[in-house]
């Protein structure tokens, strides 16, 4: 048993280094700004809503407010997208959807991330996003008032399994990290 630990260890070893190996090849400084953020993830050429969008995420992983991500907010932020649990997720997902950090998310901030998630993902979608966010509103705004509560939001995802993976897979970032991982595959072949 002892051997499997250590060549976890050892992997997830090997791993952080490739990961801070990228982080301060492409951002030397160690602080890594919204651009560079944009260029990281290989984000060009925006709508304006899309944008917005990129910059509430930006946020959202800034965890300290500094205008940056050091490499600390990078590691939590990918083991966020890439491990976290249901529950870590569905408060992420309420934060960065609540755009204007209110404490609760309304029609337009709901539907402006679908549509700039849709515009950055290019995933064709049967329903559109203002059927989406209409669903999602009918289904989960108990009181009416045309806002989601955090307690609306994640009791309402949580109970509703169509929502959660619908939720779940649009805002899946699986291929901005296949691509982040290319990269540093062929970095380290070099």
């Amino acid at each position: 048993m002892g051997n499997v630990f250590g060549s976890l260890e050892e992997l997830q070893a090997r791993e952080s280094h490739q990961w801070y190996r990228k982080f301060m090849t492409e951002c030397p400084s160690g602080l890594l700004t919204f651009y560079e953020f944009k260029q990281f993830f290989g984000l060009k050429n925006l709508s304006p809503s899309s944008n917005a969008y990129i910059q509430t995420l930006f946020r959202t992983f800034d965890m300290n407010d500094d205008g940056f991500i050091d490499f600390m907010e990078y590691v939590a932020a990918l083991s966020l997208v890439l491990k976290a649990g249901v529950q870590q997720k569905l408060r992420w997902y309420f934060k960065l959807y609540d755009i204007d950090g209110s404490g609760c998310i309304d029609r337009d901030e709901l539907l402006l991330i679908i549509k700039s998630i849709r515009a950055i993902n290019g995933i064709p979608s049967e329903m559109s996003a203002e059927e989406f966010t209409n669903m999602v509103f009918d289904k989960i705004d108990i009181n009416g008032d045309g806002e989601l509560s955090y307690e609306e939001f994640i009791e309402g995802i949580q109970n509703d399994e169509t929502l959660l993976k619908m939720l779940t897979e649009s805002l899946d970032l699986t291929h901005i990290m296949q691509k982040i991982e290319g990269q540093m595959n062929a970095s380290s072949s070099d």
